[in-house]
Parts: C-alpha cells; structure tokens; sequence
C-alpha cells in the first residue's frame, strides 16, 4: 500500500476533530503544545501550520488574530479543516504534502509547526524532504517545532495486552534495531535516532518536550482520575518538568522546538 492509501484509510475512520478533547491525554497534549507554541509566536507574525488535521491549533491560532496558513495532506481531514476554518478571514487551507510544500514561498512564515507529518513519513528521504521544506518556508532565525512519537512509548501504550509479540514484530527487528515502513500506519524514533535525524539538517536544536508523559496508558487505569484541583496541579507539575530528559522517552508525543539556520 501506498502512504496515502494508508493514511488515509486510518483517518476515514478516526475522530481527529474530537481527539484532543475526548480524554485527559489529548487535554494536555493540547494545553501543552499550545504553551510551548505561544511561548515563541510572538503579535504580528505569520504561522504555518503542516499536518494541520481537522485545524484544532490552526483555527484557534487564527482566532486569536495571528496570520496562519494551514496544510493537511489527508482527504477526510481536509474536508473538516476547511468547514473549521470557515468564515475565518486569516486562515489559508491548502491540501498538500510536508515533503512538497509549493503553495508556500521561501521564508514566509516566522513558525512552523510540523505537528503530524513526522508519524507518517517512513523512509528517510521523505522525513528529510519535510524538515528542509519546514526549513525552507520559515525564516532565518524563525522557529520550527516539530512532534514525533517515542517507540518505547508506543510498545507500553499498545502492546501490553497479550499482543507484544506483534508490537515487536511491527517495530523492531530480531536483533532489536528499529523499523521503519509504510505498512506501519504511526511511524516512532527514539531520542537519539530524531536527533540525528534533525543533524542532518542546518535546523539548531532548542529543547524537547515530554508532551502528554504516560497519561495514554495511566488513563486506563480503573482507579485513574485527574480532575478539579488535581488536574490544574498537574498541568503545573507537568508543565514545570517537561523538558527533564529522563521524562521524554516515555512520553507518547514528544515535541522538538528548533531555531532555523
């Protein structure tokens, strides 16, 4: 299968448009990202947004009166981007691919974020081909901030159920070296494999950032609760501690903000 039919299958049949509000993981994955986005968008620059999905960042990024161009590579996804942003006179939607971003000029945007892409790209030469064309429409000096999942995460999160033998087989090789292919569907990384990834580039690595930590699996605990007080605690806890490396590997998303050289 191609990487479009495979994306866009899984996405036909996904609840994108609810996803960072449906639970307490994908609540602080927002909160989060939308901190760590805020922290270096600044009045008056421009924004885009690549693997914008349904617009959850783009469109409340637009409301909030920044200029933001917004580009989604699935169908389904696109469609409803387009009627979230509707009415929305600072918001552009463009359908495209992060490896080939020609609606967008050199150096237009003063961020980038390149918030899904990364999850879906398989081959090396295509994750190279979206970080340089991230690279290529922010300015110099501009910042890009990109998220890619953790693979030690993913084998906690979904492979615990009597079912670790098909994770390994779908992630690692028999001598524990990491996999990378379309059938895939959500392609991971450690730390070290994106990082040198990313020094392939001329992009200055800032920090990283232990989005979600491991509310994807602790949430399914039976005795799980986080609300009221407890919550605003540990968004600030969370909040406080979310760069310490030793936190990042397990985090299901992680966040990689970088100065564009």
């Amino acid at each position: 299968m191609t990487r479009q039919e495979v994306v866009n299958g899984f996405y036909a049949d996904y609840d994108e448009d609810g996803r960072l509000e449906s639970d307490k993981q994908g609540q602080v994955e927002y909160i989060v990202t939308m901190n760590y986005i805020h922290r270096y968008l600044k009045p008056g620059m421009k924004v885009a947004e690549i693997g914008a999905g349904t617009g959850r960042y783009s469109v409340a990024l637009a409301k909030e009166g920044y200029d933001v161009t917004a580009v989604e590579y699935t169908d389904c996804n696109f469609e409803q981007l387009q009627k979230n942003a509707a009415g929305i006179s600072n918001i552009r939607c463009f359908q495209g691919d992060a490896t080939h971003l020609d609606m967008l000029a050199d150096h237009s945007v003063d961020v980038t974020l390149l918030l899904g892409p990364m999850y879906h790209l398989y081959e090396e030469e295509e994750q190279l081909a979206a970080l340089r064309e991230a690279q290529r429409i922010t300015k110099q000096g501009g910042t890009i901030i990109i998220a890619y999942l953790s693979v030690y995460a993913i084998m906690y999160t979904n492979y615990l159920k009597n079912n670790f033998v098909e994770g390994f087989k779908e992630n690692f090789t028999d001598d524990c070296g990491f996999k990378h292919f379309p059938e895939q569907l959500f392609t991971a990384f450690t730390m070290e494999e994106f990082e040198k990834l990313v020094g392939k580039t001329t992009m200055q690595i800032e920090t990283q950032v232990a989005v979600d930590g491991m509310l994807e699996l602790a949430q399914h605990r039976l005795d799980f609760g986080l609300e009221g007080k407890d919550f605003e605690t540990f968004i600030k806890y969370h909040l406080h501690f979310c760069e310490v490396r030793e936190l990042l590997g397990m985090s299901s998303h992680i966040l990689m903000i970088c100065t564009n050289k």
